[in-house]
């Protein structure tokens, strides 16, 4: 639910600090305090940072694809509306779902592929 809220309010941010600032200039700053709250997170944690390659990898390779959706979303928000651009974004759950059964062999049961389709109508029909 945090993520929800935290997700909507920083979209709506985002559409108002592009009318201050380039696109481009926003979603650095944007994602440089993300940075920063991250550090934050983990030293209110006293973590450590995990150091396997592997996950490194990993995790490097997700920032890459999420770098490339920040891109994305900012150059939406500088050519379309708010309400559109953040509708149509959200609808990465459905590739993030078919990607799980896809790659990670997860199961479907047709409560999922309903809620899936009823979710992306109900985007669809926000983003109208």
């Amino acid at each position: 639910m945090l993520a929800m809220l935290a997700w909507g309010v920083w979209a709506l941010l985002a559409d108002v600090a592009t009318k201050h600032i380039d696109p481009v200039s926003a979603m650095v700053f944007s994602y440089a305090a993300s940075v920063v709250v991250a550090l934050g997170y983990v030293a209110a944690r006293d973590d450590t940072l995990s150091t396997a390659r592997t996950g490194i990898g990993i995790a490097l390779v997700a920032g890459v694809f999420a770098g490339i959706g920040a891109v994305a979303f900012y150059a939406g928000l500088e050519r379309g509306r708010t309400s559109v651009v953040t509708t149509v974004s959200a609808l990465y759950f459905v590739v993030a779902a078919l990607l799980g059964v896809v790659v990670l062999g997860e199961s479907v049961e047709a409560t999922d592929v309903a809620g899936v389709g009823l979710a992306t109508a109900a985007v669809v029909l926000l983003a109208q």
